[in-house]
């Protein structure tokens, strides 16, 4: 029995009473084995464990990071009010940070800096533009991200009309209060091209003429490529100097390819132009306009631009047209139109004859009548009804400075031509009105048409 139990430890309790000390002791049915020594897990899968658990954190400590600079980059700036900052070319994203930093716009360079940096290189949209910028009360660091990066600068701009001389250009550009520097030379008549024109703090006025040029060469190129072969003018330079002609004899864009027509097909007649402001450009140059009737002697003066005296197209262009005047002088309208006149509605009245042109010129004179004469009355009632105001105030209509009006004084800065100081005797005179021009004829052979006093 020692033998037996020999290495086996038994745990007994002594007996209570003697009848249980007469019980035998059980063994247990099973003896329980010794347990063994737990095996050490291999190098590798210790390392790999390892390196998860520090990944693991340290991919915590990125989600709190950017959780972080995110919230830090979308709250409310420190802006309390508005404010404009310049940023010039060939800064980088750095020096824009400082700058931004210094003007207080951002609370901090280094996440504006994460910022540039997260969406530059990881989402390609981080280019940041020159220009002049205002950010708005409390803006993000985003918001003002988003602004530089979409290039939302405050546009200054300034619109040069079509039909301006190239030195009534040069004088807007002076009187421009947000541009600056000087003009070093009037540029060659023709040679801008009007449009609305954007410009930064940092553009001078010979930056917008340099441009106007720029952009004047690279559309005339562009559309010379696509004229119609069978018009009047074998150069850009010409097709300029008709160009300028079209924008100053119409102001409807519907009209310009007809109007550009009848000067072709003056050409090829081998007709005079017969352009009042080619007159005007003869007299004046492209410094002042005429605010008063031509008269019968300045129609006669011998200019280099005046088409009544000269054959073909004046020397140079008489204003700078815009690119609709230039395509319809390049595509003009397939007509046989060789005169037009004004319809009293804004427009022109077109014909082919000289005939049908003195009646339509005829037509106009009657429009031209009736104008004034309801002109006349309108002022007549204004000065009535003034006088009658006055009366009841007891005042004299002398001493509250009432003055009539001329209703057929020129109006500052217009053309009007007179028909009568143009043509002896008049419309009325009796004389004969012409005939139609020969296919061929030119110069003093061609009869004069009634002109158009409104042009």
């Amino acid at each position: 029995m020692p033998n037996a139990l020999a290495g086996r430890q038994l745990t007994t309790t002594a007996p209570r009473s003697p009848a249980e000390a007469l019980v035998p002791v059980r063994l247990p049915d099973k003896v329980p084995e010794p347990e063994e020594p737990e095996e050490e897990s291999h190098p590798f899968l210790r390392m790999f464990d390892g390196l998860f658990t520090f990944f693991f954190v340290l991919l915590c400590i990125a989600a709190a990071g950017y959780y972080f600079v995110k919230m830090q980059f979308d709250k409310p700036g420190p802006l309390t009010t508005s404010t404009v900052v310049a940023i010039p070319r060939g800064e980088g994203g750095s020096a824009i940070a400082d700058r931004l930093a210094r003007d207080g716009v951002v609370a901090d360079r280094r996440i504006f800096m994460t910022g540039i940096l997260y969406f530059k290189y990881l989402k390609g949209q981080g280019t940041l533009k020159a220009g002049e910028y205002e950010f708005p009360k409390r803006a993000s660091m985003r918001r003002v991200l988003d602004t530089i990066v979409e290039g939302k600068s405050i546009e200054h701009k300034v619109t040069l009309a079509e039909g301006l001389t190239s030195y009534q250009i040069v004088q807007k550009l002076l009187a421009h209060p947000e541009l600056n520097g000087e003009i070093t030379e009037v540029p060659p008549e023709g040679s801008l091209l009007p449009d609305t024109y954007k410009f930064g703090t940092k553009d001078t006025r010979q930056n917008i003429i340099d441009r106007m040029r720029l952009a004047h060469d690279k559309f005339l190129a562009k559309v010379w490529e696509t004229r119609d072969p069978d018009i009047m003018v074998s150069t850009p330079d010409e097709a300029m100097v008709l160009a300028s002609i079209v924008e100053k004899e119409t102001g409807r864009a519907d009209e310009r390819a007809r109007v550009a027509a009848v000067f072709h097909n003056r050409l090829k007649k081998r007709m005079r132009l017969q352009s009042d402001p080619t007159i005007i450009y003869g007299l004046v140059g492209g410094k002042a306009v005429l605010d008063r009737p031509i008269t019968q002697e300045q129609l006669d003066r011998e200019t280099p631009y005046n088409t009544y005296k000269i054959n073909g197209l004046p020397p140079a262009p008489i204003a700078n047209p815009g690119r609709a005047s230039i395509e319809a002088v390049l595509r003009p309208a397939k007509t046989k139109d060789l005169y037009f006149v004004a319809d009293g509605t804004g427009g022109h009245v077109f014909s082919a004859s000289l005939e049908e042109h003195n009646r339509n010129v005829a037509k106009w004179r009657a429009i031209e009548r009736e104008l004034r004469r309801q002109e006349a009355e309108a002022a007549a009632a204004a000065e009535a009804a003034a006088a009658a105001a006055a009366a009841e105030a007891g005042l004299d209509p002398a001493a509250i400075g009432a003055q009539p009006t001329d209703a057929t004084a020129p109006v500052p800065g217009a053309v009007i031509v007179d028909p009568n100081a143009i043509m002896p005797g008049g419309p009325a005179s009796g004389e004969s009105l012409g005939v139609a021009p020969e296919a061929g004829t030119e110069g003093d052979a061609v009869p004069s048409p009634r002109r158009n006093p409104t042009r």
